[in-house]
């Protein structure tokens, strides 16, 4: 017990649980898509790695906007937040015009080969904005009622009533948790927790009865039985999946409900095939990656003094934790079927990309912790930079002496 209190004061243990975490889910989801699209894939005449291929690209662009984000300054990321919430506002605008309409919902601009989700980097605007404006707030020392109200409160009800206007639930329930996220960190009264609620839970009432389809799934919620030939149906198959997998699942690639019995198997609903294929305990180590990843990012939070960093690093807890939790809870029965992905596992780039560039993020706070940077000296170049120095293009090479005299030169004696 005394060394494993140990390994958690190091300084580093917040940067290493990020950077495994993600690595440890990115790799699942792309194992984990290849198997549930494969079959679906080959009934459309395509190749069985046509999504994992598409999955894989995003992974090589994510993967450099990680390292990027992670090596830059949280001066860079307060600066970013502006410009990302207008063009997050003017996408969402766009979306309703020229947007693709699939499922009901409308959050899709086609540009050739390119899909853009403008709602995903309206979280990363969201957070990223609302946490310089009250981290300045705080550091003038006045922050009260209607700091909190204006501009924040109009900002997070913009970016939500436009992504409900393209009927996405999911991510207005995301883009809630970021902003009550921020208020929580920042201190606010929980009288005011209970107004925000109450007016969410009216709105919801409201939309729910004034359009069918949503009461219909309420509904389906309630009782997906009495519903699994229709709106209950996705639901259904998803518990069929959990529970055929048992334990320890029926092994990799041998799920059945993948056979064109559970719409979605490769985004939204991943987390069955992992319940079939994996088990029990192949769900549980997703749940602790999970749980380590949001740890981690509040640690980083709790230990770095910078007002703008801890609001930050909470927001990006909220929103990445928060989404896996309502998407594990849909697959499961807990909440009702939202249609957002899985984070890290679930295939989508439009969804990916924004999550690593948060993650990144993370990554260049947690260097920020008391003694991590010092950690990071003493641990010598990295292997980016061994290989650069190999190759002779990392500076002076280290440790090469001459052989003898007359290779520097210098004549017999």
């Amino acid at each position: 017990m005394t060394a494993f209190r140990e390994l958690l004061d190091r300084p580093l243990t917040s940067y290493y649980l990020i950077l495994g975490c993600c690595a440890l889910l990115l790799a699942l989801g792309l194992m984990m898509v290849l198997s549930a699209s494969s079959i679906e894939a080959l009934q459309k005449d395509m190749s069985p790695f046509y999504w994992f291929l598409k999955q894989s690209v995003s992974v090589a662009l994510g993967l450099p906007l990680m390292w990027a984000c992670s090596r830059l300054p949280a001066r860079f990321f307060r600066l970013a937040g502006y410009p990302l919430m207008v063009l997050s506002i003017l996408g969402l605008v766009l979306v309703l015009f020229i947007g693709d309409t699939e499922l009901g919902a409308q959050r899709w601009i086609y540009i050739g080969p390119l899909t853009i989700q403008p709602s995903e980097p309206a979280k990363l605007g969201l957070m990223l904005w609302g946490a310089d404006l009250l981290a300045r707030r705080a550091r003038a020392g006045t922050i009260e009622w209607r700091h909190l109200f204006i501009p924040l409160m109009p900002g997070a009800v913009i970016l939500s009533l436009l992504v409900m206007l393209g009927s996405d639930l999911g991510t207005t329930i995301v883009l809630m948790l970021i902003f009550l996220s921020l208020l929580w960190v920042v201190g606010a009264p929980l009288r005011l927790f209970g107004g925000i609620m109450a007016v969410a839970v009216l709105a919801a009432v409201v939309m729910i009865s004034t359009e069918g389809y949503r009461l219909d799934r309420v509904q389906a919620w309630l009782d997906p039985w009495k519903y699994a030939q229709n709106e209950g149906y996705q639901a259904v198959q998803g518990q069929i999946a959990m529970g055929s997998g048992g334990w320890f699942g029926l092994g990799l690639g041998s799920s059945r409900q993948k056979w064109n019995w559970i719409p979605h198997a490769e985004s939204d609903f991943i987390f069955s095939i992992i319940g079939e294929e994996l088990g029990l305990m192949g769900t549980l180590v997703v749940v602790a990656l999970f749980g380590l990843l949001g740890y981690a990012g509040l640690r980083v939070a709790v230990r770095v003094r910078d007002t703008f960093v801890r609001l930050a690093a909470a927001a990006a807890v909220a929103w990445i934790a928060g989404q896996a939790i309502v998407n594990i809870g849909a697959v499961i029965g807990v909440v009702p079927i939202t249609g957002i992905p899985l984070p890290l596992v679930s295939y989508g780039g439009s969804a990916l990309l924004p999550t690593l560039a948060a993650l990144g993020m993370l990554l260049s706070f947690a260097k920020q912790e008391p003694g991590a940077r010092q950690a990071l000296a003493a641990r010598g170049p990295g292997p980016v930079a061994r290989g650069l120095s190999w190759l002779g293009l990392g500076g002076p090479a280290r440790g090469r002496r001459p052989a003898d005299g007359r290779r520097q030169g210098k004549g017999p004696t």
